[in-house]
């Protein structure tokens, strides 16, 4: 039986500045990095105390990634919060939080352009 997703990836231009958006901005913390050589490393970056863990894996390392586009949910506790410090911290937004009969949620940028979506139920 799964337990758990263990990874999700998403494929950058630039790995030092997503690491950079993910801790600094996001509020993630690394949990693993592992020299790949000269083009980047295998990072995980994930909340505080969260199982699950984003890998931020460098394009030039994975010839199709176009492809490869991610769609990723992030469950948070208080959307609103999560939004006004995002948002204070300099993370891309492409709309105001959206209250709906199932949750809330809002979505996100990186700055690759991929967008997640901060879910609250």
């Amino acid at each position: 039986m799964i337990d758990n997703i263990a990874t999700a990836a998403v494929y950058v231009s630039d790995q030092k500045e997503a690491e950079r958006f993910w801790v600094e901005r996001v509020g993630f913390e690394v949990r693993k990095r592992q020299s790949m050589g000269p083009d980047g490393d295998w990072l995980e970056v994930a909340p505080s105390g969260a199982q699950s863990r984003l890998v931020v894996f460098p394009r030039a390392m994975m010839p199709d990634w176009a492809e490869r586009r991610p769609s990723i949910v992030f469950e948070c506790s208080d959307v609103q919060a999560a939004y006004d410090r995002m948002s204070a911290a300099g993370v891309e937004f492409t709309e105001e939080p959206q209250q709906m009969p199932w949750g809330t949620y809002v979505n996100f940028r990186d700055p690759d352009g991929n967008e997640y979506v901060l879910n609250q139920v």
